[in-house]
């Protein structure tokens, strides 16, 4: 009987995979199905709710021609975009520090330690966001805040300090609002991270804590140099998950008047009842930002699958 190559073999599964990957009949039906339920729910939105679609005043706010100086700056909706932006990424990054600080804890030989995380987690699971944010506001913004003077002190230095923390964070007459809903979502979504970084250690094998052991290393060197590389390569997936999630998440402070993308939208809705064009624009914008955070997790994921298996 004669024996396949291994070259042969390899084309094989190779053609294999171009086959599954063909475009077949059922793939054109569904397609086709699709774009026409699509365009009979915006023939029966245009016919039946004598809605009058008007797309042209759409980008308009998005930017405007400033003539003051001579440039294109962002409008209403561009600005919400970038205020969803910072928002975002220092949750992201911050969370990610609390989730990792509190997931370590969770694998405390203190019983203590691990109490302490543990009603951090189930706490902030399972409470609502609407309702801590709420917490934090009233909190932070009118207490805290008012205690530490942080607003008078943004307020009282140099314009282009001003200008370069409004830039990072919020202009001083949201600032208060901002943290609180920064503190908010660090608080939330570090509780999720927190058990995406506890499942990433005790997923790795008990051999690799004892071989470390073995060489003499330290507890604390066996977690920063053998278990946490390999931990953060299993959680990578779940962590662009949460990173997702946080972009998403970070809606409901538009309830504390935070000028976000969501805030923005409802604001141009209510002044120009363009329901659909403002929503499904503010849903593009949401759609460009997860995406992109997607096949940006997505390449560092293959970054480390080149260096080691996940």
């Amino acid at each position: 009987m004669k024996k396949e190559s291994p070259h042969a073999a390899g084309d094989s599964d190779r053609s294999m995979v171009r086959i599954k990957k063909k475009f077949s009949p059922l793939d054109a039906a569904l397609c086709i199905a699709t774009t026409a339920v699509v365009l009979f729910v915006i023939h029966r939105v245009s016919t039946d709710l004598n809605y009058r679609w008007n797309w042209s005043v759409i980008p308009q706010y998005l930017f405007r021609y400033d003539e003051a100086t001579s440039r294109w700056i962002p409008n209403l909706l561009m600005q919400g975009f970038f205020m969803t932006i910072k928002l975002s990424l220092w949750a992201m990054v911050l969370a990610t520090i609390v989730g990792t600080a509190i997931g370590l804890l969770r694998m405390s030989g203190s019983l203590f330690f691990r109490m302490i995380a543990r009603s951090y987690v189930e706490l902030l699971r399972n409470v609502p966001p609407l309702v801590l944010i709420f917490i934090f506001y009233f909190f932070i913004g009118d207490q805290l805040m008012a205690v530490i003077g942080a607003e008078e002190f943004i307020r009282s230095r140099s314009p282009e300090l001003q200008r370069f923390f409004s830039i990072i964070f919020a202009p001083p007459s949201s600032f208060s609002a901002f943290l609180s809903a920064l503190t908010t979502l660090v608080l939330y979504e570090g509780a999720y991270i927190t058990e995406i970084v506890r499942a990433g250690i005790e997923s790795i094998e008990r051999g690799q804590w004892e071989a470390s052991a073995s060489t003499g290393l330290a507890k604390w060197q066996q977690l920063r140099f053998v278990v946490l590389p390999q931990a953060v390569r299993r959680t990578l997936p779940p962590l662009a998950g949460q990173f997702i999630s946080t972009i998403k998440d970070s809606a409901i402070v538009s309830v504390v008047s935070i000028q976000e993308l969501t805030f923005q939208g409802m604001e141009l809705m209510a002044a120009t009842y363009l329901t659909f064009e403002i929503w499904i624009t503010v849903t593009a914008l949401y759609f460009i930002l997860t995406f992109s955070l997607s096949l940006a997790m997505r390449r560092l994921e293959l970054r480390f699958r080149q260096h080691g298996a996940l």
